[in-house]
């Protein structure tokens, strides 16, 4: 059997092994790295990883043989949390911000949320597509291969369907797969605020039609102090797993609300943010297998306290990392900050910042079987970095040490240039 593609002379594999489960513990800080390492691909999967010289009965015909000239290659990156589809953007905001205004009262006056809310309403379907096709060019030149895309900034179905349409389009048209989860449940709507229960009616009446529609398989709520309550969330996430629907949370970011213990008790896939989460929701957390999908970015660009990530590793928790692409609270689309971040600021070891943005981030959008890994069976998304080792992408800050980047065995971008 003759391979596709050959890559040869790799410095560092970073293998992942087989990326069977999602990693805990001690776990997450052990990498598989192979030396001089090798990888062989067939119809868009691995079909041999090893160390040295590839089996020369794979050579034949048109395999392609690429050279990574002692390079660093990992998994293809995954970012599980980002706000892809969205109108406008917020830099008016930006001063006050600065100036030390809450976002909560930013939101209170029409900004935040609801005002991209109304960009979103006002923008066609081809508006946004365009807006969305540009950040996902800059995802994958940063090396990210999968992205979970949200709904959210509708707050009305016909919305909230446009933003899943479009992100359903940029699946099928973009190198990049999106797993997209439906938000309906991101903020109350000013001519709701008095009747909150007809809102959240609306939400889950929505959830038939979007189940129907195939346009999201995950389900999230926004709960938080001043958003959506302990028992808003549950029944809208009850109603979600009802409908089958899995399920995720943006929980405890601001106030300890108990978002953490929730998620661990419906199930769910993740609990997002965490700022504020109670060390009873991470030992919740941890019993119950629910992945911290943890968003330093967010709180570089807020100025505010990051999660405990250290004590969720020590209690037994999975921890996966995002950008939380938004146009609000942290509007880059770099997942490679995110990861500094998370070495510089979380104080996660290299080794345990790659676990978090592959093998775990897979999991965390229920790909943890196909991506995730560079392992026999499993889809051929790779980077390569223009890094001498893995530490590297983590201690030089601030730049794309992307180099190249292949999708399903096709390479997708070229010495830091796209070329899908």
């Amino acid at each position: 059997m003759y391979a596709d593609l050959i890559v040869k002379n790799i410095g560092n594999l970073i293998t992942m092994g087989e990326g069977k489960k999602p990693r805990v513990g001690k776990e997450m800080n052990e990498v598989e790295i192979i030396k001089d390492g090798y990888i062989v691909i067939k119809d868009g999967k691995f079909l041999e990883v090893g160390s040295g010289e590839a089996d020369k009965k794979y050579i034949g015909g048109s395999t392609l043989i690429k050279d990574a000239m002692g390079l660093t290659v990992t998994p293809g990156l995954i970012d599980p949390h980002t706000h892809l589809v969205h109108g406008g953007s917020r830099e008016n905001e930006f001063s006050k911000k600065l100036d030390g205004v809450p976002y909560m009262d930013i939101l209170k006056a029409g900004g935040g949320i609801l005002s991209t809310v109304n960009s979103t309403k006002q923008a066609s379907f081809e508006e946004l597509y365009k807006k969305a096709k540009k950040s996902l060019d800059i995802m994958l030149s940063f090396g990210v291969t999968t992205a979970e895309a949200k709904s959210g900034y509708g707050l009305d179905l016909e919305t909230e369907l446009k933003q899943l349409e479009v992100a359903k389009k940029l699946n099928e048209d973009h190198p990049v797969d999106l797993v997209s989860t439906y938000l309906g449940a991101h903020a109350m709507p000013p001519e709701y605020r008095d009747d909150r229960d007809k809102f959240i009616d609306e939400i889950i009446k929505a959830l038939p039609v979007v189940k129907e529609k195939k346009l999201a398989e995950f389900c999230d709520v926004f709960c938080e102090e001043g958003v959506f309550s302990i028992e808003e969330t549950r029944k809208i996430l009850n109603a979600a797993k009802e409908l089958g629907f899995k399920v995720k949370i943006h929980a405890d970011e601001i106030a300890t609300l108990g978002g953490a213990e929730l998620s661990a008790e419906l199930g769910a896939f993740s609990a997002d943010h965490l700022m504020a989460a109670s060390e009873k929701g991470m030992d919740d957390m941890a019993k119950a297998g629910v992945i911290a999908d943890i968003l330093p970015t967010t709180s570089f660009n807020l100025n505010k306290d990051y999660a405990r990530a250290r004590l969720m590793i020590e209690k037994g928790v999975a921890v996966a990392l995002s950008t939380d692409y938004n146009p609000g609270s942290s509007p880059t689309e770099n997942l490679q900050l995110a990861m500094q971040l998370g070495s510089l600021k979380l104080r996660m070891t290299p080794k345990e910042v790659i676990t978090a943005v592959t093998v775990n981030s897979a999991y965390s959008v229920d790909r943890g079987k196909e991506i995730g890994s560079i392992s026999k069976g499993k889809r051929a998304d790779f980077v390569i970095f223009d890094t001498p080792n893995l530490e590297y992408i983590m201690y030089h800050f601030g730049i794309n040490h992307t180099k190249d980047v292949y999708k399903n065995g096709v390479q997708v971008v070229e010495d830091g240039r796209i070329i899908y």
